[in-house]
């Protein structure tokens, strides 16, 4: 009787498969607080975005890295109001202190008489 051979191709033999993709957690959360999005971080890691939505750890940095973010946004607001910057000033009121542009509107028959007033909140 011939002996069979082994073959070498798929199967459970050691170091089958795809190698584990390792995610380097520290630049994702740098990227995150660029405000990069998953898809674009896939990309620059190298990775399919199926594979960062499934890691429970990535989306905690991914959030993590975002709010850091966004606080970095909101601070560079504040420096901007801080110079004396109006429209920012009114831009912030609105955002936060629910302020808004008061617009009365007087409808005759041949014009619009538009009055707008700044509501202090």
């Amino acid at each position: 009787m011939a002996e069979k051979k082994k073959s070498n191709r798929g199967g459970a033999r050691k170091g089958a498969g795809k190698p584990k993709f390792i995610i380097d957690y520290e630049t994702c959360e740098k990227l995150a607080s660029m405000m990069c999005t998953q898809a674009e971080i896939a990309s620059f890691l190298g990775c399919s975005l199926s594979h960062l939505e499934h890691d429970k750890e990535f989306q905690e940095v991914h959030k993590k890295g975002l709010d850091k973010g966004k606080m970095s946004v909101r601070r560079q607001q504040l420096r901007i109001l801080e110079d004396g910057n109006a429209t920012m000033a009114i831009w912030l009121g609105k955002q936060y202190l629910g302020q808004r542009d008061k617009q009365d509107l007087e409808v005759t028959e041949k014009h619009i008489i538009v009055d707008i007033e700044e509501d202090d909140g």
